[in-house]
């Protein structure tokens, strides 16, 4: 018997999430996650459906996977700021000048000149070295780096 997959979302989309968590103990051995979040369950039920009537991911696909995810690639994607989408546009203000700089597959470009770093184009704007993600304000700032904010205090009033 096949599975209409549409009319199966349709009809999780109309229960109140009481519904979809009793719904979800049809399908799942483990508690979810979330038991307040409707979009959650909705996806989670809707995707074990689809994986009982058309099969789940093949056994290579799920070692790949498990091998990206143990790998050390994964983690200094995610961490490195310096990964701008191509294309984007970066503007920074120095001395009331606007400089644009333009994200390219292979490196930046800058006043119809191409610079393999950030820091480059932050040499040729300021004439000194710079961090080019601090440059242009793309630097995570750690918690202990960033300086706590400090009223100034009040000069006493001498009577």
């Amino acid at each position: 018997m096949a599975t209409d997959i549409l009319s199966e979302y349709a009809a999780l989309n109309e229960m109140e999430i009481t519904d979809l968590l009793k719904e979800w103990k049809k399908y799942f051995d483990r508690p979810p996650h979330s038991r307040s979040n409707k979009t959650y369950l909705i996806n989670q039920i809707i995707y074990r459906i689809q994986e009982m009537a058309y099969g789940g991911l093949t056994k290579r696909t799920i070692d790949r996977l498990e091998a990206l995810a143990e790998s050390s690639i994964t983690s200094e994607r995610r961490t490195d700021t310096s990964r701008l989408a191509v294309g984007t546009r970066l503007v920074r203000e120095v001395k009331g000048v606007e400089h644009h700089v333009q994200v390219l597959t292979d490196g930046y470009e800058y006043d119809g000149a191409k610079y393999r770093s950030l820091s480059g184009v932050a040499f040729a704007i300021t004439g000194t070295r710079w961090n080019g993600n601090e440059f242009f304000g793309l630097a995570k700032k750690d918690p202990s780096e960033v300086r706590p904010y400090h009223r100034s205090r009040k000069a006493k009033v001498r009577s």
